[in-house]
């Protein structure tokens, strides 16, 4: 009974497709299934490799070097130097420095502005 069962499944799965397998690129003969069986994706185990891999050994300082912050720019800078400061060293400080006129910027504004006290409404027009 069992044997007959599985005869029919299979003269049935013989005519009856999947409906992706009607039209589409499956439906091509020379269609080959994109996603590999486990035995083909890896024939072997990373701890177990059949032939150890060759590491270069020409300059000391650049010996299979693969890390990416020793290459990055961008986080490659020196580090910041940082300083605290104590009230007695900013005291020091102050009585240190001297300041000139030169020090600071010349004032934009050099002419007087003369007022006129006999305006009426004290130069507001009503």
């Amino acid at each position: 009974m069992a044997a007959a069962a599985k005869s029919v499944i299979q003269t049935l799965r013989r005519y009856i497709k999947k409906p992706w397998e009607i039209t589409g690129p499956c439906a091509d003969p020379e269609y080959k299934l994109a996603v590999p069986l486990a035995t083909e994706y890896r024939p072997f185990c990373p701890a177990t490799e059949p032939v150890k891999a060759i590491i270069p050994t020409s300059n000391p300082e650049t010996v299979y070097d693969i890390k990416y912050y020793s290459r990055d720019q961008r986080r490659n800078r020196p580090p910041i130097r940082r300083t605290i400061l104590k009230k007695a060293d900013v005291e020091k400080m102050m009585k240190e420095k001297t300041f000139d006129v030169t020090d600071f910027p010349p004032v934009y504004l050099t002419a007087k502005v003369e007022e006129d006290y006999n305006a009426c409404g004290g130069g507001y027009q009503k």
